[in-house]
């Protein structure tokens, strides 16, 4: 492995690891503000974070007076109006399906623990191959074979023992699964064309101002239950969004997407620990099976093909 392939993969693996731990903050949190709330303030926090980042980052990449960024094998490449064109649309795209997905998952993580939370949301590690048949990619045997491995694990893990219907956090996750599947394709397009911490930094501005939109139209924040709530959205709003979606798009640059994916995956794994250290949650045998074959099939889907002889 070369030096550039292991810091991509720990750029990932913090990336993961981060949001892992976030779906602690995101389940604390509602104990003070409402979804909407939360997703507002964390992610304006996320993107005023970034901005002396990119003041930064500016200083260090001017050249002979000319800002410049790197593509996606490293090489200069000098900016120009169509460039700053794409990143604008790329971080607004970028900005209104995390909105979607990150408060669908807000909503899901008050009806649901911190570790199936984070199993369900993991499931886009299946649904972006599945997705790429509509951009004309071969899914083949393999990719389907994984796919009914995690409707089995989603059976386990999300059926009540009462009956055969879906709770209703259990489908809203996978709803936001669904979109950041799309917010990951969004990124692997975008991320090789612009800077990928400006693309970020779009994202979280337009994701916090859709998301204050639902906050002032169905909800009623007050300041003294934001400041309760300060240590959890700083931690979601600083890490969460600051760092680990910018490591994210930073960390998918240059890299198989195959490997890319299964790294972050790491952070539903991470989630089930966290939410046993921290807030004490634990799993029934049948949801820990649900678990274990989700993730069998999340590892399915991203080995490699054996190549032919």
């Amino acid at each position: 492995m070369n030096k550039f392939i292991l810091r991509q993969s720990l750029l990932l693996l913090l990336t993961a690891t981060i949001w892992g731990v976030a779906f602690v903050a995101q389940s604390v949190s509602m104990d003070y503000v409402g979804p909407f709330t939360f997703n507002a303030v964390r992610c304006l926090i996320g993107g005023v974070v970034l901005l002396p980042c990119i003041a930064i980052l500016n200083k260090f990449n001017r050249k002979n007076g000319v800002e410049c960024m790197e593509d996606e094998t490293g090489k200069e490449v000098k900016s120009s109006p169509q460039s700053q064109k794409t990143l604008v649309i790329g971080g607004i795209a970028c900005g209104v399906l995390l909105c979607v997905a990150s408060n669908l998952q807000q909503f899901g993580i008050m009806y649901t623990s911190v570790g199936k939370a984070g199993f369900i949301t993991a499931m886009y590690i299946v649904i972006v191959p599945v997705l790429g048949i509509f951009l004309r990619k071969k899914v083949g045997a393999k990719i389907w074979c994984g796919v009914g491995i995690a409707v089995v694990g989603l059976y386990l893990l999300c059926m009540t023992e009462s009956g055969f219907s879906i709770q209703k956090g259990d489908l809203l996750l996978m709803l936001c699964a669904l979109v950041f599947s799309m917010h990951i394709l969004v990124i692997d397009y975008f991320s090789p064309k612009v800077d990928g911490v400006k693309m970020s930094c779009i994202q979280f501005f337009t994701c916090g101002i859709l998301s204050g939109v639902g906050m002032f139209l169905t909800e009623h924040p007050q300041m003294s239950d934001i400041l309760a709530a300060w240590m959890p959205i700083l931690y979601a709003g600083v890490m969460s969004c600051g760092v680990a979606y910018t490591l994210q798009i930073v960390g998918q640059k240059g890299m198989n997407p195959t490997v890319a994916s299964l790294i972050l995956s790491m952070e539903s794994v991470i989630s089930v620990i966290a939410g046993w250290l921290i807030l004490h949650q634990t799993l029934s045998t049948k949801e820990l099976m649900g678990c274990v074959l989700m993730f069998a099939a999340i590892i399915l889907v991203q080995l490699p093909d054996r190549a032919k002889k």
